[in-house]
């Protein structure tokens, strides 16, 4: 990955990281509510990650590679369950946990971009 690739990606992933928080903070009080705002910001997270490295990403591919990616994160839905209905401590835990599993799954799939090139 060249500098300049990585300083997109890093911009792309981070905008994400902030926006998924975003919506995870005010979605916190309904478990798996913020899923449905946070999923079309991932999917275009991995559309414009896929444009960096010349790759023609749809928003059907998007979600797969998505799909899998997510499913290791079984740790932001507990989360949810058990500390997100908590109101102030639930917003903070569930915006965290957004904003970490985002930044994770933005840099796997911009290394698994990288590779394939």
């Amino acid at each position: 990955m060249t500098k300049k690739q990585k300083d997109k990606c890093h911009t792309i992933i981070h905008a994400a990281a902030v926006a998924a928080s975003g919506a995870a903070t005010g979605l916190a009080q309904i478990p798996g509510a913020d899923n449905a705002a946070i999923l079309p910001i991932q999917v275009a997270m991995v559309v414009s990650l896929g444009e960096v490295f010349g790759k023609s990403v749809t928003k059907t591919t998007a979600t797969s590679l998505l799909s899998t990616a997510l499913a290791s994160t079984a740790g932001r839905f507990i989360s949810q369950v058990l500390i997100g209905w908590i109101p102030g401590v639930g917003n903070m835990v569930n915006a965290g946990t957004a904003f970490t599993v985002t930044e994770a799954v933005g840099w796997s799939i911009a290394n698994h971009f990288d590779d394939e090139i």
